[in-house]
């Protein structure tokens, strides 16, 4: 790594934490800097009469255990615990205590008159604060309003939020790689009972009309009952969108007698599975030798599963990448050795681009560590955060569950730099005017280059 902290400070150096007390034009400076992010911090007709919330010395005695019993003093300081206990990187408590007060003067437009120091006199002011606002439902909107500002400002700006339970299930659906918005048999206009045959058959001639017509309309009705047919014509696929509604996270099609197309579409509980069902139903004859592995576009998704998803390509017990976490790496190992239907390849070409994101980026970084096959494309995103999902004990409302979306540490590069901010550099990048020259340098085949060139 560059240095111990990777990335910026948690606020602006120009706009430092120490003011003046009682200054109020470099108070409101320091307030600008605050990012309100999304709809459920862009709350109104929370200015309680613009008055100050000093710290009486003579309440610093107030009781704990008063304020221990405050649902949403709770609430805000348990979130404050978790940011310093599990939070990517050591947190300031100096600065932690500032951002929480600033959110609570721009969320509740009242100035704090004198600057807490300390966790317990930060208690006293949203104590104060929360006492003088009228009814429960603006209380709450006050604490998860200015519990989520000083969230999405935590480095990197907007990746850690407060998620309802709403959020959490729409979180979880795109893990899972579920989508209860999309019915895959409408799609491709079969009866759930439909037999296999009967699904190939319809597959084949939508597909074929949809191939005659050239407009990006058809084009993406193409790619939607692709997908369809992917998820519904295996026979444990579809077992498991019938079940649970999880869709395939692999695409594939053989483009060539000697080249499978494999298309990994995210990270799930069940890509492991995915990529073993499409390589074992490919692994037969002796021509198939070839493989271009597509991780562009591809969002991530469950990062657990990475050391099983590795260990085909890579090996088993070999060490694959690391994580940064509060100034110490870890190192983690893959759990599963080679699977049979991948050793067929002796040919490999992963596709990259700008949008490839998350734990693609660590699987991309990963081969290219090892040497499996070519990186080619664009750099990708940079998106090097791990996130983990903190359920809430302090729960302030019977009808909803909070929970932390937390950035818990950062991804690591081949050459042990963070990949936030940063992205993977392909070993051949397609803005290239000379790409198909140097593709053509490692695995000496036209017919590769012009394979790569059909599914780019």
């Amino acid at each position: 790594m560059e240095n111990s902290n990777p990335l910026p400070p948690l606020l602006n150096a120009e706009n430092p934490v120490k003011t003046a007390v009682g200054n109020k034009k470099k108070r409101f400076d320091l307030i600008k800097i605050l990012i309100v992010s999304l709809s459920i911090v862009l709350l109104t007709g929370f200015t309680y009469g613009g008055y100050r919330i000093g710290i009486n010395k003579k309440q610093d005695a107030a009781p704990i255990q008063a304020q221990a019993q405050n649902p949403y003093v709770s609430f805000v300081f348990e979130v404050y615990d978790l940011i310093n206990q599990n939070y990517w990187e050591k947190v300031d408590e100096e600065k932690l205590i500032n951002l929480f007060t600033l959110a609570s003067e721009k969320i509740g437009g009242q100035f704090v008159d004198s600057q807490p120091k300390t966790k317990a006199e930060l208690k006293i002011v949203f104590s104060n604060v929360i006492d003088k606002i009228n009814t429960n439902e603006n209380k709450t909107k006050f604490v998860t309003s200015v519990v989520d500002a000083v969230l999405s400002n935590l480095q990197p700006m907007g990746r850690s939020r407060l998620y309802s339970q709403k959020d959490t299930k729409q979180l979880d659906n795109l893990v899972q790689n579920k989508n209860p918005q999309i019915n895959q048999y409408d799609v491709l206009g079969v009866d759930k009972n439909a037999a296999a045959e009967a699904i190939t058959k319809i597959y084949q001639e939508k597909s074929a009309e949809l191939e005659k017509e050239s407009s990006p309309e058809a084009k993406q009705k193409l790619t939607q009952i692709e997908k369809a047919y992917q998820t519904l014509s295996d026979e444990a696929s579809r077992k498991n969108y019938d079940a649970a509604g999880i869709e395939t996270t692999v695409e594939y099609k053989l483009v060539k007698p000697s080249v499978l197309y494999m298309k990994l579409t995210r990270f799930s509980p069940t890509t492991f599975d995915d990529i073993k069902r499409v390589s074992e139903k490919f692994d037969t004859g002796d021509v198939l030798d070839t493989l271009i592995f597509d991780l562009r576009n591809n969002i991530g998704g469950a990062f657990d599963g990475l050391p099983y998803f590795l260990g085909p390509f890579i090996g088993n017990n070999q060490y694959a990448y690391q994580l940064f976490h509060r100034g110490e790496k870890t190192d983690y190992k893959t759990k599963i050795g080679w699977l049979p239907g991948l050793i067929r390849y002796k040919k490999i070409i992963i596709l990259i681009n700008e949008n490839s994101q998350s734990t693609s980026e660590v699987m991309a970084s990963v081969l290219k560590k090892y040497n499996v096959g070519i990186l080619l494309g664009a750099k990708t995103k940079g998106w090097g955060t791990i996130e983990k999902i903190i359920p809430l004990n302090n729960q302030i409302s019977e009808s909803e569950k909070y929970s932390v979306l937390l950035v818990h540490s950062l991804s690591l590069r081949e050459d042990d730099k963070p990949i936030e901010g940063r992205g993977i550099e392909p070993t051949i990048n397609i803005a290239d005017q000379n790409w198909e020259k140097q593709l053509f340098s490692y695995f000496n085949s036209q017919e590769i280059i012009e394979t790569v060139k059909q599914v780019w």
